[in-house]
């Protein structure tokens, strides 16, 4: 697969920062339809392009607090070549990492090239027990999160509709996730949303409206207040459905 000339000037970088103790670089994601999301908030986050950020992951001997300062002097020209602040990892950190971030890890780990170095994925495969409890920790947070978002509208259709267009891409994730734990491809989170709605017996198309919304700014308040019950009905019961894989 072809690698993007902006990469090999990434790597060009993260050598004369890291020296030798680069040992690898990869690029991710290239196959997906969306570039794989990382599992926290970052800077990235704060960086639109119109077209997809392409993603790196590089593995060093060790990180120091003067290797990321080093690297900030980096980070504008790199956005401007259209690839996403790279992941720095050091060398001990990715198979301990695997059981935390498994659906993260494993995306890269099914969707990457190598660009320099040894590889540093030999050996390492994601347990689906691991996936399944990152899956449901999902879930749950993802219904703690709106209930409480609720009671903070102060039963305003305004903030509703801010939360539930907020929230859309977050369970749009968590529907993919669930599609791909059941063995339904989840590059197409339509589809997975479908997969979805059938699986709980959903009474609506709600997953596949809530999915929908991950790429628009804003509902009306009306819509929001129809929208809502059902919202949140979907995922109670996929609560329940991923609780159930136990």
């Amino acid at each position: 697969m072809h690698i993007p000339d902006a990469v090999r000037a990434l790597e060009r970088d993260l050598r004369g920062i890291f020296g030798t103790r680069l040992q690898s670089v990869v690029v991710y994601g290239l196959r997906a339809h969306a570039p794989v999301p990382v599992a926290h908030d970052d800077a990235r986050s704060a960086h639109q392009h119109e077209h997809p950020l392409t993603h790196t992951l590089a593995v060093v001997d060790t990180l120091s607090t003067d290797d990321l300062r080093a690297c900030t002097g980096r980070v504008s020209a790199w956005h401007d070549a259209g690839l996403a602040t790279p992941l720095l990892v050091a060398a001990h950190e990715f198979a301990r990492s695997l059981d935390a971030f498994p659906f993260e890890f494993g995306a890269i780990l099914s969707d990457h090239v190598l660009v320099s170095g040894g590889s540093p994925f030999d050996g390492l495969k994601v347990d689906r027990a691991d996936l399944q409890r990152a899956c449901e920790v999902q879930a749950r947070g993802h219904l703690l999160h709106l209930r409480e978002g609720y009671l903070e509208t102060r039963g305003r259709g305004d903030a509703l509709a801010v939360l539930i267009v907020r929230s859309a891409a977050t369970f749009a994730l968590l529907v993919a996730h669930v599609a791909h734990l059941d063995g339904v491809a989840a590059d197409d989170v339509a589809s997975a949303a479908r997969h979805v709605e059938r699986r709980l017996e959903l009474p609506s198309t709600t997953a596949s409206d809530v999915v929908g919304l991950a790429l628009v700014r804003e509902i009306s308040s009306a819509e929001a207040e129809r929208l809502f019950p059902s919202y949140l009905d979907a995922v109670e019961r996929l609560v329940k459905y991923v609780d159930a894989w136990r």
